[in-house]
């Protein structure tokens, strides 16, 4: 069980190398992505600065505090895009029937779809994030629990971006509604919880999982607790694996398309 585990692993590990090494073969294209990614991000840093210059707080945090935000949720797209940006365009592998070519593969179905393809541009926004935190709130410790909250905000938003594609299998025109949600998380992401009251707050932390993505993970990072920690581990699993049974739920209802197609 272990060893077939591990196969699958490194499996999945070498398609998202060899994704990256093929987009690699152009690398004045590469770079350029990744830099001007960067950039772009770097660009609403001015937009803070302004702002914290009309006030001393913004939803209670500092500025330090609110880059935690950005480069929290900078890396944590980025993180998701590098290695499982399949599973935002799966509505598409569904409706058209493109996953035929996935099932014949002598490995785990999900995981062939989800790291069939990877965005080389995020790779710019995941260094963003490792910079942001290095510029504006470097500690040791800071800088593990930011890695480790990479991590697990790049599974919880491609597992909540799982959930919504698989509604695909079901409802034919849900992919809008699907990708709204999914877009709804990386907006929210980049703004401190402290400005959302009522009903908008309740939204964020208990149906679109901006809470446990990004919100948690930074009050930990600010004010270590030790329980708030273990609660986003332990969402990050219940999330997984609720989109892991969804998803082969709906694959239960894929039709094939007949598409003759192959992947190598």
């Amino acid at each position: 069980m272990l060893m077939a585990v591990k196969n699958q692993l490194r499996v999945c590990l070498l398609s998202v190398k060899y994704n990256i090494m093929r987009e690699m073969l152009n690398k004045v294209t590469f770079l350029t992505n990744i830099g001007f990614m960067m950039l772009n991000n770097a660009t609403f840093i001015v937009q803070w600065v302004i702002l914290f210059g009309l006030k001393d707080d913004i939803g209670g945090y500092a500025m330090g505090e609110v880059m935690l935000f950005w480069g929290l949720a900078a890396s944590t797209y980025g993180l998701s895009h590098i290695l499982f940006a399949r599973a935002f365009s799966l509505p598409d592998l569904i409706i058209n029937g493109k996953l035929d070519s996935y099932l014949v593969l002598p490995k785990n179905v999900l995981l062939s779809v989800i790291t069939s393809s990877t965005n080389t541009s995020s790779i710019g926004d995941f260094l963003y994030g490792l910079l942001i935190i290095c510029i504006f709130a470097f500690r040791v410790e800071r800088l593990f629990l930011f890695l480790l909250f990479s991590v697990t905000g790049a599974v919880i938003l491609t597992a909540f971006a799982l959930l919504m594609g698989s509604l695909s299998f079901w409802f034919v025109r849900s992919e809008m509604f699907g990708n709204q949600m999914v877009s709804s998380v990386i907006n929210f992401s980049t703004y401190p919880d402290g400005i959302f009251k009522g009903m908008a707050r309740f939204i964020l932390y208990n149906i679109i999982p901006v809470g446990m993505s990004i919100y948690h993970p930074v009050h930990v990072m600010v004010h270590f607790d030790a329980k708030s920690l273990l609660t986003v581990l332990g969402y990050t699993v219940l999330l997984s694996a609720a989109a892991v049974f969804v998803f082969y739920r709906g694959l239960r209802r894929y039709s094939s398309s007949n598409l003759m197609g192959a992947r190598l």
